[in-house]
């Protein structure tokens, strides 16, 4: 089956995905609209949504030895099992959990680098999200080593595994490398990279923040072989207020903050929320339901891979015919005025996110022409503090992020392709 142009869900199918959506087509305070931004943060899946209200609704703790109190320790128990083996693939580590994903990733980089005594460098990219790439310049500064990037390869927009080689050498402690961009959508060979890192220093640190990739495919820490990796639920069908990572048994036994008594891999610091974990139980359940629909199986990750592969299909599908459109209306890179950026002919290392403009309008004033045409997407500019270093990197001035979802379907396509149209030929 050719798959480079992927495969569509059917029609009915898609529409029924889309159902399970809390708001998927119109906000009801501000009326219809299509919501092309879920990198910012993704549509929310009804079920999770739920699933959180559900347990907040009750004061008991979850660590308390009756009926209430135990069924809430069971969303925590459960949750952190299927995320570490069913989100993750992990088959040994541990998970740690904090308010943010961004939080995960500067207590895990800044405990690894204040553990590890020798090495004099970390290494990361100039294409990382801030809370990646700034949480091992923090933990440089903080340690006294020196702090590398690797820059970004302005043709394809992502980081080549030859460049990243260039920064690592036998004393580098820490190598920390997205999995996929959040502005280009190029996705990193994190596995290569991690091979070729390791041949240089079989003793290195690897971490790959998949928050931006976890939507869109599977994330597998075994096959990648890191130490770390982390994902935030809110872009990922769920809630807001938590973000997940897991670590390898080498990094989730070092010293690190916890309560004196509690096991030396243990990270939880206090009570977690049970409704967080059971929202993220509902969107590992959806998932493993797209699976269902097209294998027979009773291994949940197996169903779990199954269904971020149709998922990433199907964005592909999406992403192609974006790019190229139809007889009926022209792709992005057929309209006359606008521009996509970082664009390369092989769509198998892309995520379903397009960075583009349109001739003769600032990003900021297109943002609101689509918004008065009832379609949100987002701006990227060098005067955020998120984009500056990152459209720098890839060369560009900036850019229009336009992020879909796999629930979409053609018609919501071809509504964004004629918007977009009609945008460029009114400048």
């Amino acid at each position: 089956m050719n798959t480079e142009k992927g495969i569509w869900f059917p029609d009915e199918y898609q529409k029924h995905l889309k159902a399970q959506f809390c708001y998927a087509d119109e906000d009801p305070l501000y009326g219809p609209r299509l919501f092309f931004e879920n990198s910012g943060g993704s549509l929310r899946l009804r079920k999770a949504v739920e699933a959180k209200a559900a347990a907040e609704q009750f004061p008991d703790c979850p660590e308390r030895n009756y009926a209430r109190g135990l069924k809430l320790a069971d969303y925590v128990s459960e949750g952190t099992k299927e995320i570490l083996e069913v989100v993750f693939g992990a088959k040994s580590g541990a998970l740690v959990s904090e308010l943010s994903a961004s939080q995960t990733m500067f207590k895990i980089v800044d405990t690894i680098m204040e553990n590890v005594k020798w090495g004099t460098n970390a290494v990361t990219s100039c294409l990382e999200h801030p809370s990646a790439h700034d949480a091992v310049e923090y933990a440089c500064m903080k340690t006294g080593r020196e702090f590398r990037e690797v820059p970004a390869n302005q043709t394809t927009g992502g980081i080549d595994v030859d460049e990243v080689m260039k920064y690592v050498d036998k004393d580098t402690c820490l190598l920390s490398i997205m999995a996929a961009s959040n502005i280009s959508g190029n996705v990193m060979d994190i596995k290569e990279i991690s091979r070729r890192a390791r041949e240089i220093n079989p003793e290195i640190y690897i971490v790959s923040d998949a928050v931006q990739h976890a939507p869109h495919a599977a994330i597998d820490v075994e096959d990648w072989d890191v130490d770390v990796s982390n994902i935030a639920p809110y872009k990922f069908f769920g809630v807001r207020g938590c973000g997940y990572a897991y670590v390898s048994d080498r990094v989730a036994s070092m010293m690190h903050h916890k309560l004196t008594h509690k096991d030396a891999n243990v990270w939880q610091l206090g009570t977690p929320s049970p409704g967080n974990f059971a929202a993220m139980l509902e969107v590992i359940d959806y998932v493993c339901t797209i699976g269902e629909h097209f294998i027979h199986s009773t291994d949940k990750r197996t169903l779990f891979e199954e269904g971020m592969h149709r998922i990433h299909m199907q964005e592909r599908a999406i992403l192609y015919r974006m790019l190229e459109g139809t007889d009926e209306v022209p792709g992005l890179r057929h309209i006359p005025g606008v521009e996509v950026y970082v664009d390369m002919e092989d769509l198998t290392w892309k995520d379903l996110i397009i960075a583009m403009g349109i001739k003769g309008i600032d990003y900021p004033d297109c943002v609101i022409e689509y918004m008065k045409r009832g379609v949100t997407v987002f701006e990227r500019v060098r005067s955020s503090m998120y984009s500056k270093r990152i459209v720098e990197t890839l060369g560009i001035p900036g850019a229009i992020r336009v992020s879909p979802l796999h629930c979409h379907g053609k018609d919501d396509v071809d509504k964004f392709l004629k918007v977009t149209k009609e945008i460029a030929e009114s400048v």
